[in-house]
C-alpha cells in the first residue's frame, strides 16, 4: 500500500493544498496545551516549503456545528506554526470564499497560509461535492497528511483528492509512517507478535480483537473492558463497568481465539474501590467482587503476568488503559504496561501505540522515545487494526 509523498512530486510554483492534523487540545483561554500535532506535521511542511511551493494548510479542530465559533478558531495553531518555522503564516479568514481566494493567488513561492477551521462548514463532514471543488480550486497537487481523520472521508480528505485525480494528490512523510508502521505489522509481523487492548467497552474493540485473532499470538485485555468478559464466565463483579448486551460475544471471542490459536490473557487480579476518585481507599482483590466494589485497575500480579508476555515480544501493538489512568493509583497498570513494552522495545521489538488515551499514557510518562511509532490517531488506529480500507488513501497516488 505504499504511496508517492510530497518527496516524490516537484512543488516549485505550485500551490499545494496539505491536509494536515491541528486537532490540539486547548485550554479555557483557547492557548495550546500540547503541540504534538503541529511538530508531527513539520517535516511535510518543511519539505513542501523547501521545494518552492505555495502551501495551504487546512485542518479542522473540535466540533463546530458548521459555522463559525470563536473557540474552535485554528488561530493559536497558526501562531504555534510561526513560531515552530520562525516566520510568517498568516490566517485566512474563511477556507472558501472569494477573500481565501484572493490570498491564495497573490502567494509568493515559500509562502503558507492556514485555512480556517474546515468544520465551520457542513459540507466538510457532509463530503460536499461542491464543497470540495471550492477547495480544489485553491490547489494545483494536494497532499494527505492527517492520519487522525483518514478513516473519514470528508470533503478535504476524500472530496479534493477525487476532484484533483491520484497522480496529483500524494501523502505526507506522517501519513507514510503511519501506514508503514501499521501496515507492517499486520502484513508481516516478527513474532511473537502481542496486542495489548484496554479501555472501558468490548463494543468499542470487537472488530479489533476479530481481526487480530487471526494475526496475533497473544492478546492482553485489561481496562473496563476486562469485566464484560469476567461477567461472561459467570464471575461477579460487583459495581464494575461491563456490557451486558456484550457477553455472548465475549464468550464467542474466547472460543474462536482457542480454535485459532491465539492466547487471551486477562487479569487475574485487580484494584477495587468504592469510589470513583483518585487516592480512594482500595485493595488489592481476585476472583469475584463484592456488590459495593468496583475495579478500576489491573492488580500487581496481572501487571507481572502481563510484563512476561510482553518480554519475548517482536511486534506489539497497544490501544486503550489499564485502568482509570487518569487518577492515582489506578494508573500504575497502564504505567507497569507502558514500561514493559519500552523494556521489550529496548530489546529489539517493534512497538506500535495506537494513539488516544494509550498516547497519553506514555507521552505523561516521557517514554514517548523509547518506542517505536506512536500514532496520531485514536480511531484511525483502530480502524486500521479491524482490517478496513480508508477511502481517504486509495485516492491517493501509488508508489
Amino acid at each position: 500500500m505504499a504511496k508517492k509523498t510530497i518527496a516524490d512530486i516537484d512543488v516549485k510554483g505550485l500551490k499545494v493544498f496539505m491536509r494536515v492534523d491541528f486537532n490540539v487540545p486547548l485550554d479555557a483561554d483557547c492557548k495550546i496545551t500540547n503541540d504534538r500535532r503541529i511538530e508531527m506535521a513539520l517535516p511535510s511542511i518543511k519539505a513542501a516549503l523547501e521545494g518552492g511551493a505555495k502551501l495551504i494548510l487546512a485542518s479542522h479542530l473540535g466540533r463546530p456545528k458548521g459555522e463559525f465559533e470563536a473557540k474552535y478558531s485554528l488561530s493559536p495553531a497558526a501562531i504555534r506554526l510561526g513560531e515552530l518555522l520562525g516566520k510568517e503564516v498568516k490566517l485566512a479568514p474563511d477556507c472558501v470564499g472569494p477573500e481565501v481566494k484572493a490570498m491564495v493567488d497573490a502567494m509568493a513561492d515559500g509562502d503558507v497560509i492556514v485555512l480556517e477551521n474546515l468544520r465551520f462548514h457542513n459540507g466538510e463532514t457532509k463530503n460536499s461535492p461542491e464543497f470540495a471543488q471550492k477547495l480544489a480550486d485553491l490547489a494545483d497537487v494536494y497532499c494527505n497528511d492527517a492520519f487522525g481523520t483518514a478513516h473519514r472521508e470528508h470533503a478535504s480528505m476524500f472530496g479534493v483528492p477525487s476532484i484533483l485525480g491520484k497522480e496529483k494528490s500524494v501523502c505526507g512523510f506522517l501519513i507514510e509512517k503511519e501506514v508503514k508502521y501499521l501496515g507492517e505489522a499486520l502484513a508481516d509481523p516478527q513474532r511473537p507478535f502481542v496486542a495489548i487492548l484496554g479501555g472501558a467497552k468490548v463494543s468499542d474493540k470487537i472488530t479489533v480483537i476479530d481481526n487480530l485473532i487471526n494475526k496475533v499470538d497473544r492478546i492482553l485485555i485489561g481496562g473496563g473492558m476486562a469485566y464484560t468478559f469476567f461477567k461472561a464466565q459467570g464471575m461477579e463483579i460487583g459495581k464494575s463497568i461491563c456490557e451486558d448486551d456484550k457477553l455472548d460475544v465475549a464468550i464467542k471471542l474466547l472460543e474462536v481465539a482457542k480454535e485459532k490459536g491465539c492466547e487471551i490473557v486477562l487479569p487475574i487480579d485487580n484494584v477495587i474501590a468504592q469510589e470513583f476518585k483518585a487516592n480512594t481507599e482500595n485493595k488489592v482483590n481476585t476472583g469475584d467482587i463484592d456488590p459495593e466494589w468496583e475495579g478500576l485497575d489491573i492488580g500487581p500480579e496481572t501487571r507481572k503476568l502481563f510484563a512476561e508476555k510482553l518480554a519475548d515480544a517482536k511486534t506489539i501493538v497497544w490501544n486503550g488503559p489499564m485502568g482509570v489512568f487518569e487518577l492515582e493509583p489506578f494508573d500504575a497498570g497502564t504505567k507497569a504496561v507502558a514500561i514493559a513494552i519500552a523494556d521489550a522495545t529496548a530489546n529489539g521489538a517493534i512497538s506500535i501505540i495506537g494513539g488516544g488515551d494509550s498516547a497519553a499514557a506514555v507521552e505523561i510518562m516521557g517514554l514517548d522515545d523509547k518506542m517505536s511509532h506512536i500514532s496520531t490517531g485514536g480511531g484511525a488506529s483502530l480502524e486500521f487494526l479491524e482490517g478496513k480500507v480508508f477511502g481517504s488513501l486509495t485516492v491517493l497516488a501509488d508508489k
